[in-house]
């Protein structure tokens, strides 16, 4: 009996070691492999779809979606690259000038603003007209700009990285989708019990809410606005875009943007322009956040709004770029299952 028990003590060590080992080695590639199954979740459908199309060949029809998924995600990441580009070029002309012949006059509105308006526009004149003084100025920042924008090219680098191997680990999700399904659901059974494939459908539900609710109207409000930027020969509309696209979370960041680019219009003495820029800011760009994100949302999961809010902050600085898709994802199915599995028992 003390033989048996003491096997039974090694067996157990021994898998937890092993256990450890593996999640040791997989732990660099986490972001990318539960993004992966992300993905393969809520396109599932259309993979059906797909598979039918080609007559049950799996193989090609998980090749075929994997290259639509690599089209729909990384083309537009490309695309964006090349724009910003140009974009980039562009500041890049724009300051050169400011550095050269200095900034203009502080405009008229600057002295107005409450208990600080007089001394930013003092500190502004200094620097009118003197490009001198300005580039000996912007000189004490130059280090920790340089710092701060390589920390951010690394973040971005391997965002995208992450995103590609994502796509790569798809495949293999399409392939064998229904047998890991199965995997899951025996798993979610020993340990929820008959409530498991129940809560299995809870985080399927959730996972598609937030990605098509969250994230797809954060990319839609990102492009609007920079279509609508570029119309209105707003600079570095794509930037703004990005900015859009990152600050759709917060109630008033969009807002913030496209109200931000028309009051520059209006001061550029463009007002028709700086109402076109409003008004497509206000019933487009916004439109999608009011009306259509708690539509689609709604359809998988009702979230708090701090959910959808720490979840991009936290999910961006524990996995980079790639977590303002994954946080808000992880958090949302964390408390849908903790909501579901609190409740009493009903009929699954």
């Amino acid at each position: 009996m003390q033989t048996l028990r003491s096997d039974r003590i090694l067996a157990i060590l021994a898998l937890a070691l092993l256990a450890a080992g593996c999640a040791l080695v997989l732990w660099p590639f986490l972001s990318s492999l539960v993004w992966a199954a992300i993905l393969a979740s809520t396109s599932w459908v259309a993979f059906l779809r797909l598979d039918r199309l080609v007559g049950g060949r799996r193989a090609l029809a998980a090749s075929l979606m994997t290259v639509l998924v690599t089209v729909v995600l990384l083309g537009p990441m490309i695309a964006v690259a090349l724009a910003l580009a140009d974009n980039l070029a562009e500041l890049s002309r724009a300051t050169t000038s400011i550095l050269q012949n200095g900034l203009p006059d502080a405009p008229a509105w600057l002295a107005k603003l409450p208990v600080v308006g007089h001394a930013i526009k003092n500190y502004w004149q200094q620097f009118a007209h003197d490009g001198q003084r300005l580039m000996g100025e912007l000189t004490k920042l130059a280090e920790p700009a340089q710092a701060t924008a390589l920390a951010a090219g690394r973040i971005v680098g391997k965002g995208v990285l992450d995103i590609a191997l994502s796509v790569f680990l798809a495949f293999f999700f399409f392939l064998h989708g229904e047998t890991l399904a199965t995997r899951l659901r025996s798993a979610l059974g020993h340990v929820a019990g008959a409530r498991g494939s129940y809560l299995l459908r809870v985080a399927r539900s959730t996972v598609t809410g937030v990605i098509y609710g969250v994230l797809g109207t954060a990319l839609a409000q990102g492009v609007l606005a920079a279509i609508g930027f570029s119309i209105a020969g707003v600079p570095a509309a794509v930037l703004l875009g990005v900015a859009t696209f990152f600050l759709s979370v917060v109630p008033v960041g969009p807002p913030l943007v496209w109200g931000g680019a028309a009051l520059w219009l209006f001061q550029q003495g463009e007002p028709g322009w700086a109402s076109f820029v409003a008004a497509w800011g206000f019933f487009l760009v916004s439109t999608v956040d009011n009306v259509i994100k708690p539509f689609i949302i709604s359809r998988g999961s009702s979230l708090p709004f701090a959910i959808v809010f720490l979840g991009v902050l936290g999910g961006v600085l524990a996995f980079g770029v790639i977590g303002a898709f994954l946080g808000p994802t992880l958090l949302a199915v964390g408390y849908r299952l903790t909501d579901e599995w609190t409740t009493a028992p009903s009929d699954y």
